[in-house]
């Protein structure tokens, strides 16, 4: 196993978990919760975010690398249980900023292929992979940024769609809270908060990401590479 590869992996993946709970962190202070703030999850230093959950951010991740040739894992941040109860809207918004994180970081990523395609070192490749959305015209450094813009591009795709999926206990079923009425969400939130519905959530999403995950990211790199390139 190429030990490059897997560091631009690892680099790729701190980065996107710490600026996923980091957004959180932020938006629970601004929101009214400084209970993660408390704890110093509201940096992008990577350090207080592994601290926290070291098995789930790196030696979890490590091991499946290892394994299967991708990472997984998970990162957490903390916040006052009875501060989202009593502010369920505010709690949801909290929820869409990890998301929200990985979305700028995957435009961030495109902004910067897009660019090196500006100043010729970039093109559209032939065929896309996890570890190839762009790649160099010259077999140099260029050829490592271009893979690692492309694990970069990828992993934040993933950790967006898997993390917005509606299902307990994963973001987005925090987040329809702002689609239900008061009472509604009430009912809805004691609901998900089973440790029934949280197992059964992470059992479905674990199996349905793959099915929804690979039509995003072929979406997303149509999208970056519009109107002089398509992918089917």
């Amino acid at each position: 196993m190429d030990a490059g590869l897997g560091l631009m992996w690892f680099g790729v993946w701190i980065v996107a978990l710490t600026c996923h709970e980091a957004g959180h962190s932020f938006a629970a202070l601004k929101l009214g919760d400084p209970t993660a703030y408390r704890h110093g999850q509201v940096s992008l230093d990577p350090l207080p975010h592994i601290k926290r959950e070291p098995f789930g951010t790196v030696i979890l991740p490590i091991l499946s690398y290892m394994f299967f040739g991708w990472m997984l894992g998970w990162a957490s941040a903390p916040y006052d249980p009875y501060w989202a109860q009593r502010n369920r809207r505010k709690a949801a918004w909290m929820a869409l900023a990890g998301p929200a994180s990985n979305l700028i970081l995957v435009i961030l990523a495109g902004l910067a292929i897009r660019g090196g395609m500006l100043l010729g070192v970039f093109k559209a490749p032939e065929t896309i992979t996890f570890e190839q959305i762009t790649e160099a015209y010259t077999q140099n450094w260029a050829s490592g940024v271009a893979v690692f813009l492309s694990i970069w591009f990828s992993l934040n795709v993933i950790l967006l769609v898997f993390n917005l999926m509606p299902l307990p206990p994963l973001d987005g079923s925090g987040a329809l809270v702002l689609l239900l009425s008061d009472s509604a969400a009430e009912r809805y939130t004691r609901m998900i908060q089973q440790p029934g519905f949280r197992i059964f959530g992470l059992v479905a999403a674990w199996h349905l990401v793959g099915l929804v995950a690979g039509p995003v990211r072929l979406l997303a790199v149509n999208i970056l590479y519009y109107p002089a390139h398509s992918y089917y």
